[in-house]
């Protein structure tokens, strides 16, 4: 099924109900007064957060969604029945904008959170209401007010611990083919992931972890090139980023650190948030090359990077040095959570 991460709807709350115009009748009782009930309120629109949902695919065949109006007022003061909430399910993860002004309206990153997107109408007021000492018989009444009609822009946030950074053909999939049991498409030209693969990393019993793997950054990502900008945004609510970077091929040579760069650049261009995160480097395809040049070759990329952050070297293909990336993401985690 194709991860569908965007989606544009409308929202209409429900009216609210109109208010009664009608006097009290009964027998052996004259002159009954004003007795016209309120009406209902409109029912509102809430999002709610489903964890069973992991992308926005169903709002491609349904956008519009309303709620129930509110049933008008009746006679001996009876108020109408309030219309019925509309409760639309999304994806926990789910930040939801105002498409017209582009406004944060909010983010659902809860199980079974809501939210609000358009409120329903208020009841109208029947003619009771407008009983006053100089006014014994009233024929006021006031409609209901009109519920909210919104558009909204959803967009899913995936919210897994790790997320993989790299080129295209860094080895990202078959990585996390290696260490999950996500089957992403595999292949030897760019781009074979177009949209994120989620992946359930199992250390032992009770003991996993979420990794989204998006397509491949490239030189000038931030400002539009190439498929992996759109799906950035996925990864600045993950606790790590694995910086994944082909070390196998023969000549990577100078071009290793400037590969990693041109990384680190995009994500400074994209967001500070999400430059900021803590980065491992982990330096794959180790089974391409000789175990002495495969050392020389990582020492003189650190020196050149200055880098001072935790480094791992593996192979995604033969799964070499893979469980123990794992176990130490899974105690990174841990920790954080403490």
């Amino acid at each position: 099924m194709k991860f569908v991460d965007e989606a544009t709807i409308t929202v209409t709350a429900g009216n609210g109900g109109a208010g009664c115009l009608s006097f009290r009748r009964e027998k052996y009782i004259e002159r009954g007064g004003p007795d016209g009930g309120d009406g209902g309120d409109g029912g509102s629109v809430y999002l709610v957060a489903d964890e069973a949902l992991n992308t926005l695919i169903d709002f491609r065949n349904k956008r519009g969604f309303s709620a129930a109006n509110g049933f008008p007022g009746e006679g001996r003061n009876k108020r109408g029945k309030s219309g019925n909430d509309e409760l639309i399910p999304v994806p926990v993860g789910t930040s939801v904008f105002d498409q017209g002004t582009g406004e944060l309206i909010g983010d659902l990153t809860v199980k079974g959170q809501r939210l609000l997107v358009a409120q329903g109408g208020f009841h109208g007021l029947g003619n009771t209401r407008f009983k006053s000492s100089v006014n014994q018989a009233p024929r006021r009444t006031s409609p209901g007010t009109p519920g909210e009609t919104r558009q909204l822009a959803l967009e899913l946030n995936l919210l897994a611990d790790v997320g993989l950074l790299g080129l295209p053909n860094a080895g990202k999939s078959t990585f996390l083919r290696a260490v999950s049991a996500a089957t992403p498409k595999i292949a030897d030209y760019p781009f074979t992931t177009l949209h994120p693969q989620l992946g359930v990393v199992s250390v032992e019993s009770h003991r996993s972890f979420v990794v989204a793997d998006i397509p491949g950054l490239i030189e000038g990502s931030a400002e539009g090139a190439g498929l992996g900008i759109q799906f950035l945004k996925h990864l600045s609510r993950n606790r790590l980023l694995l910086h994944i970077v082909d070390i196998g091929a023969e000549d990577i040579g100078e071009d290793l650190v400037a590969n990693v760069e041109t990384i680190v650049n995009e994500l400074e261009q994209f967001s500070e948030t999400l430059a900021d995160l803590p980065r491992w480097l982990v330096f794959n395809k180790i089974d391409l090359i000789a175990p002495d040049q495969r050392e020389a070759r990582i020492n003189d990329a650190l020196e050149r990077l200055s880098w001072q952050g935790p480094w791992f070297a593996l192979s995604g293909e033969t799964r070499e040095g893979c469980t123990a990336l794992t176990q130490e993401i899974q105690n990174y985690i841990e920790t954080e959570l403490e």
